[in-house]
């Protein structure tokens, strides 16, 4: 009989201020507050109501059969924990006695949920990681051996980086096309890392179709899960879950407390041991060793990175917020703005998974999209004198959406928009011909750049340029030079 290893992702974001707008007389020092809050307050209604409905009520419920043997580890974001610090210091002693029991084990992430491993530099990434292990330390008085990245992205690259930092081992979503034949029910290895493959199906009948009437195995019950536990082969099966799911996803009235109160002593009369993540990689060795050279995630079906990266809103925010961090204004609010939770606002996703989205998110698509281009414009902007080429910089900075270059044909807009002179590289090899003739004719580029961007002299060097490969090659020749002045 395998044993089970538990674990609960906790974490709430920094919502952005909805009702932003730029204001140069509020000093660097105090820009989360314009950034992050807004008159409705939703960040602290929003961590009071899962105060009431889940982590309390969940905690408590985990803290009684903690008594009574059963195992299961939290990750614990950075953000969670300093909105708890501010508004809910009785939740926060509420995880403080989880953390201090022999039974449970606390797991490292990124500080800010962030998207930081997907950088192309993992200098950031690793930095946050640092972050949290920290506050985890000075929090709880320990140190975490066991890593769970952001919303489990996990890929080749992450796993080496994890292990030099010494971690012990790390959670993923056990993917099908990761695992082919095999079972996710052992350890595996990624570049001498061992990795915990998430049971997808038996993690997501509890998260997800717990309450789902039309499920064929509707009501769940605590003793037919612990039954499907018992006569599951393989060494160990890992569950990971939501801690949302007990209160908030699911209220209190489809029975999910009971079905959580009632699971420990369910195993324990099958014999079924949990176990911590940091006794299971001592216990057993990996199986076999995965390659997973392309980023997977437990993010909607498509277990990748699509839910933060799928659309051009999506990778336009992410490439401008990456660049960012050039900008030195306020490091501490940069870094609020690579939570990942910003990206998944701005998913255009249909079906359930764009239920799943749109339940969580506090604005439509275009305008958490636009909300959060207007914030890094902003910060980027106060950043500038700060900079050791203050003209560079400013050529280079990310505009808000009203400033942006939006590509269009004598019809009108086509679909594609630079917000920098990075993306504007990035899309003038690959937009329609009949557009890129349209702005030459009507000296829309050129403008841009003088007007907008304030570079006098590449206006002047495209002047004289009509054919695509030539400007292109000009610009991505001069943004190269620019980016020498500020990297």
């Amino acid at each position: 009989m395998p044993d089970i290893c538990i674990g609960f992702e906790v974490h709430q974001p920094f919502r952005l201020n909805t009702q932003f707008h730029p204001d140069p007389g509020i000093p660097n020092s105090d820009l989360f507050e314009n950034y992050c809050n807004d008159s409705t307050h939703i960040n602290q209604k929003v961590l009071e109501r899962v105060s009431h409905k889940c982590y309390i009520p969940a905690t408590e419920t985990i803290l009684e059969n903690l008594d009574e043997g059963f195992h299961c580890s939290f990750s614990l974001s950075g953000t969670l924990v300093e909105q708890l610090q501010r508004w809910n210091t009785d939740v926060l002693s509420l995880f403080e006695n989880v953390a201090s029991h022999k039974n449970t084990e606390i797991l490292s992430q990124t500080y800010y949920h962030s998207i930081a491993g997907c950088f192309y530099e993992k200098a950031e990434f690793e930095e946050q990681v640092r972050m949290h292990q920290d506050l985890m330390h000075d929090l709880f008085g320990v140190v975490p051996r066991i890593f769970e990245n952001t919303e489990f992205t996990f890929n080749n690259e992450i796993a080496r980086h994890v292990r030099d930092l010494g971690f012990k081992g790390i959670f993923t979503e056990g993917v099908s096309r990761i695992l082919g034949w095999r079972s996710p029910h052992y350890l595996y290895s990624c570049n001498d890392l061992p990795v915990f493959m998430r049971n997808v199906q038996l993690s997501d009948d509890i998260a997800f179709r717990f309450a789902n009437t039309s499920w064929d195995m509707y009501p769940l019950m605590a003793d037919s899960y612990a039954d499907w536990l018992a006569t599951s082969s393989g060494e160990l099966i890992t569950i990971f879950i939501d801690y949302e799911t007990f209160g908030e996803h699911f209220w209190k009235e489809t029975g999910i407390f009971n079905f959580l109160r009632s699971l420990p002593q369910e195993m324990n009369k099958r014999g079924i041991k949990t176990i911590l993540p940091s006794e299971a990689v001592q216990k057993y060795h990996p199986m076999d060793s995965i390659d997973v050279p392309h980023t997977i995630s437990w993010a909607d079906i498509e277990k990748d990175t699509s839910a933060w990266l799928g659309n051009d809103r999506q990778l336009a925010a992410f490439s401008a917020v990456e660049s960012a961090r050039f900008y030195p204004a306020n490091k501490t609010v940069w870094r609020y703005l690579t939570t990942s939770d910003h990206f998944y606002y701005m998913a255009s996703k249909y079906g359930t998974c764009g239920e799943v989205h749109t339940y969580f998110s506090h604005q439509c698509i275009d305008e958490a999209f636009k909300t959060y281009m207007s914030i890094l414009s902003d910060y980027e902007e106060r950043s500038l004198p700060f900079m050791k080429n203050e003209k560079a910089a400013r050529i280079l900075r990310v505009l808000p959406p009203e400033k942006a270059f939006h590509f269009s044909s004598p019809a009108g807009y086509i679909g594609y928009s630079a917000y920098n002179l990075d993306q504007f590289c990035e899309l003038l090899p690959i937009i329609p011909m009949d557009s890129l003739e349209y702005h030459l004719k009507e000296g829309h580029i050129s403008r841009w750049i003088r007007e907008v961007l304030g570079d006098d002299a590449l206006a002047d060097e495209i002047g004289g340029y009509h054919e695509r490969h030539e400007i292109a090659a000009i610009v991505s020749s001069w943004r190269d030079s620019l980016w020498t002045l500020v990297g």
